[in-house]
């Protein structure tokens, strides 16, 4: 056992070392196959530990899902129930909302037929208001056709713008202060005659305007025509202020203006826009061209003068009245002192009566205090009044 075997380097190797270390060597291979087996085992034994925590948990899912699925199963029969309920009051809600959407439909379809009847009714009234007007405006039309034929005749024409005249004056001037077809001294008779106060002389009116050259001036369409229709304006126009100027302008017995009445504005109008210098030589002419309403307001002009000419008149009259009521005022005025002096007497003669009177009251108590009869209890003193203080007292 003491041979050496080999040599390793200087030192010898005997048979009992290399047994030793192979004994050694096979003791470390047995104890690695130990671990080695230990550590299959215990690998194979966690495994089969993992493998049941596995199957544990595999079993735990199996069941969680089994209690979900049954929990699901219960939560989709409980929602299938609050759906069929929920299907059940929509249903009923949608059988009441077309039930009252049917109602409400027929109540307006109702409404409707009674609004479009009440419309339809009322479209017939406005239709026979319609025929009604379209009625007056063909009466109405007879009329203007009717004008127009007073108006082409001349004495009817001449009637309508008296009439107009006589319509204005009589609204604003009292009877006295106008007269209709009034006779001059030459034996002329103007359409109206006005008097103003405190001048026998009347203002004269004229309501006979030639419209025939005004008429053809208006309707001329060409210009040959309106010259010619201007034309025979002018000489009409001027024709018409030389017979008002030479027929009723009398020294002494007229005034010296007149006025030529217009019975139209818009001729009034279309004399002043064509044909200023006729109505400026009618002004001095002492002609003034008037339409209706500058004859009203020369109408209300005299109607003013009238009224404050009645006042002057009656200024007398209320200066004597005033005079007479002073005079009344200042004989009342001393009567009323008279009585305020009367009043006074009868105060001081009242008071002084009333102060015998408290003096007599005053002994009377006295005599009555006085203890005459011892069974008879003296009377109280009675409650006196002052005096009243109307005069001096004693």
């Amino acid at each position: 056992m003491s041979d050496v075997l080999f040599q390793i380097g200087a030192r010898p190797v005997t048979a009992a070392e290399l047994l030793l270390v192979l004994a050694l060597a096979a003791l470390v291979l047995l104890v690695a196959v130990a671990i080695g087996l230990w550590r299959a085992a215990r690998g194979r034994a966690a495994e089969a530990d993992d493998q049941a925590m596995r199957a544990e948990g595999l079993e735990q899912r199996v069941a969680e899902l089994v209690r979900a699925q049954s929990e699901a199963s219960g939560r989709m029969q409980t929602l299938a129930e609050i759906l069929g309920g929920r299907q059940a009051e929509l249903a009923r809600v949608v059988t009441e909302r077309l039930d009252t959407v049917s109602h409400r439909l027929g109540e307006g379809m109702v409404n409707s037929t009674r609004a479009t009847t009440e419309s339809l009714s009322q479209l017939h009234e406005r239709i026979a208001v319609v025929d009604a007007a379209q009625a007056r405006l063909a009466e109405l039309s007879t009329h203007m056709v009717s004008l127009k034929d007073v108006l082409a005749n001349k004495q009817s024409r001449g009637a309508f713008g008296q009439g107009r005249m006589e319509a204005i004056v009589t609204d604003s001037l009292p009877k006295d202060a106008y007269a209709f077809q009034y006779t001059l001294s030459n034996g002329k008779r103007p359409d109206c005659a006005i008097f103003l106060p405190g001048d026998p002389r009347p203002l004269l009116v004229d309501a006979k305007f030639p419209l025939e050259s005004i008429t053809a001036f208006r309707d001329a369409k060409t210009d040959e025509f309106r010259q010619a229709a201007a034309s025979q304006l002018r000489q009409d126009i001027q024709k018409h202020v030389s017979d008002i100027a030479d027929r009723y302008f009398l020294p002494g017995e007229t005034q010296e203006t007149a006025l030529m009445f217009v019975p139209s504005e818009s001729v009034y109008a279309d004399l002043h826009e064509h044909f200023d210098d006729l109505v400026q030589k009618a002004f001095r002419r002492r002609v003034l061209i008037v339409s209706p309403s500058l004859l009203m307001l020369a109408i209300q002009v005299v109607q003013s003068i009238v009224k404050d000419a009645r006042m002057r008149e009656a200024a007398e009259q209320i200066r004597t009245e005033v005079g007479k009521l002073m005079e009344d005022v200042y004989r009342l005025r001393d009567r009323a002192l008279n009585l305020q002096k009367h009043f006074a007497q009868s105060s001081d003669d009242v008071g002084q009566v009333l102060i015998s009177a408290d003096k007599v009251a005053k002994r009377g108590a006295r005599i009555e205090a006085l203890d005459l009869d011892e069974s008879e209890p003296a009377t109280a003193d009675l409650p006196l009044q002052p005096p009243l203080k109307l005069g001096a007292a004693e």
